[in-house]
């Protein structure tokens, strides 16, 4: 008998195998322990489904949902029991899944025709939860993709039949649960019994769909109305469907029509009206407003936001001044660090508060101040050379991530202040069950930017992603509903324009990495996109600030 070698990560053991045995029929046998049930593996650093036969000899770690991939799979495997569940209910109506927000995932029914009702999301659960007890494999099928895509448009999933005709292959993915098809772009669990743990409630004009904490599999995570962000996805989900490109499938139909130039001025223009209404407002109080707080998670654009609002406010007659709350962080030895152990500048701990207060204060008495620059280099904060005196119609603009933060500027009256919040919501989806994380937007934005700025690999971005989020979820969303308005930094055609950036870094990602796992998705989601050239892209674009050939210096 042919025997192949499996290594495990997990038991740091090695045993021999049948050829063709796969992840299911290992994993007891490996003796797994881990904190939630195994649902998938990585299997030399890719992610694959306990249905993965092997044929050669691998290395193995099994995952479970606290692992980042674990819960990418049980979430795609969720949207499918809510996709199956709402066809069931109500056959006539369209499922939309619009984005994740308060730690779940907003969606809607299309052609409800009517509010929806407790009835309705009762009827909807019950039946989701029908689909866990009858314990139904995710079936992968490999099709011609014409098959597919009839199989598809039968269904009435015809922007994803769309996506399938522009990839251009010959043989196609679908996922079947019994008799209903669909695809997720990734992997799934290996059957509905998995997916015992979630909720479904009320959320605005649709429902939430909640997942399970991965501190504590048995719960759910906990959801607050976030009334300020909604709005802002609300508005710009008006916007996508101004421009048409509201999904991947329309997007790409627009760049090979020709008509990613119009998109591009659309969008830069749409956000200059947005950044204009802003500093009217700002200006409409500027007998009260004396400092303007700008802040957002890592990658938001908040520097280039920053520059063309002071444009916008010039033009308004006022004198906006701009001092950056990473000059004020305190000197490396005593920045603390997180459960990584990695510095964690996330931290509000990481900025000098008290010198920082000083200052405000000393220039609010119109006393001049010298500004200090942090050196990352030496680790140190030490004097510019510049000094700031603010005089008669200036205004400061603060830019930093802890900006929503009370506890940042407590000598401040709150009428002296207006607070703006940036970050990258993804206006367009990928088709319409499926979202584009805001988070994977920023990531490709802040890997572009560190190798062109900060000589970072893309490997080591992804290595230090962890750490910059859970510093975000701790130290800058709990605060975002503080601001007076909301700027959502991130443009329809972006992630096409990113596109060609981001993939040679990607692809430099060794496979022997822990990484590689990250940067395999990444490819693969990037492989849906057709590219737009960045040419027309003005020198004041925000996402210049991540490509580079920005006209405002930095």
């Amino acid at each position: 008998m042919n025997t192949i070698d499996i290594y495990c990560v997990n038991t740091n053991t090695k045993k021999a195998y049948p050829l063709g045995v796969t992840l299911m029929e290992i994993k007891d046998d490996f003796n797994i322990k881990l904190k939630n049930p195994v649902i998938g593996a990585l299997v030399n650093n890719k992610v694959k489904e306990l249905s993965f036969v092997f044929v050669k000899t691998k290395k193995v770690e099994f995952i479970d949902y606290s692992h980042p991939d674990g819960l990418r799979l049980y979430v795609r495997s969720l949207f499918f029991i809510l996709y199956a569940a709402v066809r069931e209910v109500f056959p006539e109506v369209k499922l939309k899944m619009m984005h994740g927000i308060s730690r779940g995932y907003y969606c809607e029914l299309v052609g409800l025709n009517r509010p929806i009702s407790e009835s309705d999301i009762f009827a909807i659960k019950s039946e989701m939860l029908q689909l866990v007890e009858l314990d139904i494999p995710f079936l992968k099928v490999g099709l011609p993709s014409a098959e597919a895509v009839e199989i598809c448009r039968k269904q009435n999933l015809v922007f994803k039949a769309r996506l399938i005709e522009q990839q251009g292959d010959l043989f196609s993915y679908l996922y079947f649960l019994g008799i209903l098809a669909n695809y997720f772009y990734g992997y799934m669990v290996p059957s509905t019994g998995y997916l015992k743990v979630f909720d479904l409630v009320p959320y605005y004009e649709g429902l939430l769909l909640r997942i399970p904490n991965p501190a504590k599999f048995s719960e759910v995570q906990p959801y607050t109305k976030l009334d300020k962000l909604f709005g802002v996805f609300q508005e710009h989900k008006d916007w996508a469907e101004i421009l048409n490109v509201d999904n991947l499938a329309n997007l790409n139909d627009s760049t090979l029509n020709g008509q990613s130039s119009d998109i591009i001025k659309i969008s830069e223009a749409l956000h200059e009206k947005k950044v204009a209404e802003i500093a009217n407002v700002i200006t409409e109080r500027k007998k009260q407003v004396r400092i303007i707080m700008v802040a957002g998670p890592s990658a938001s654009g908040k520097t280039t936001f920053s520059k063309r609002l002071m444009v916008q406010l010039a033009v308004n007659g006022l004198k906006p001044v701009m001092i950056s709350l990473d000059d004020y962080f305190v000197d490396r030895d005593r920045t603390p660090k997180d459960i990584f152990g990695e510095y964690d500048f996330e931290a509000i701990e990481a900025i000098d508060i008290e010198f920082f207060n000083r200052q405000l204060l000393q220039l609010f008495n119109g006393e001049t101040i010298e500004l200090p620059r942090f050196d990352f280099t030496l680790g140190q904060r030490i004097p510019s050379g510049k000094s700031l005196q603010l005089g008669p119609n200036s205004i400061l603009i603060v830019e930093g991530i802890h900006g929503m933060n009370p506890n940042l500027i407590p000598h401040i009256k709150t009428e002296n202040t207006y607070k703006i919040f940036l970050s990258a919501l993804t206006q367009i989806s990928i088709d319409d069950q499926n979202h584009i994380s805001t988070t994977d937007n920023r990531l490709i934005r802040r890997m572009i930017r560190d190798s062109k700025y900060r000589n970072y690999s893309a490997q080591d971005t992804i290595r230090r992603w962890p750490s910059v989020r859970a510093g975000e979820d701790k130290n800058i969303f709990p605060y975002q509903e503080n601001a007076d308005v909301m700027f959502n930094s991130a443009m329809v055609y972006e992630l096409a324009v990113l596109k060609k950036y981001a993939e040679p870094l990607l692809k430099a990602v060794p496979e022997s990495q822990p990484e590689f796992s990250e940067s395999n998705r990444l490819l693969k989601f990037l492989s849906y996109i057709k590219p737009i050239d960045d040419l027309e892209i003005p020198p004041t674009s925000l996402i210049r600030e991540f490509l580079g050939g920005s006209s405002f210096i930095y």
